[in-house]
């Protein structure tokens, strides 16, 4: 998946934590993106068997949607951990994060948080 599908599917799933009940106009507002490249995006996501939308318009995220949301979600809030502890601040720090968590492969994500996880250990 491409790394805006990816995008799309993490804020779905975050917008779902905070108000239980997300369509495309809230992930308009999250994104910033215009409503017709949302509008595209959620076509996609529906083709690729991510998401569902009701008729009411609300969207949910498929069992494959929300394998692929808590992934990325999860590498975003443990790469965001990681740049805060070395002292990077956490604005800079998720952004960065942002960018890092849909390019490194799960090897390196793998050894990173073994590195991370033995230091931790130690102190």
């Amino acid at each position: 998946m491409q790394e805006s599908g990816e995008m799309y599917l993490e804020t779905i799933l975050i917008l779902g934590k905070k108000q239980n009940k997300v369509r495309a106009v809230d992930v308009v507002d999250e994104m910033g993106f215009s409503k017709p490249s949302v509008s595209r995006a959620m076509a996609k996501l529906k083709s690729d068997e991510c998401i569902i939308v009701d008729s009411a318009g609300y969207i949910a995220l498929t069992e494959k949607g929300r394998g692929i949301a808590e992934k990325i979600y999860e590498r975003h809030q443990f790469l965001s951990e990681i740049l805060i502890s070395l002292g990077v601040d956490p604005t800079t720090a998720a952004e960065d994060a942002c960018k890092m968590e849909h390019d490194i492969s799960d090897e390196s994500l793998e050894a990173i948080k073994r590195s991370f996880t033995g230091k931790m250990k130690k102190e």
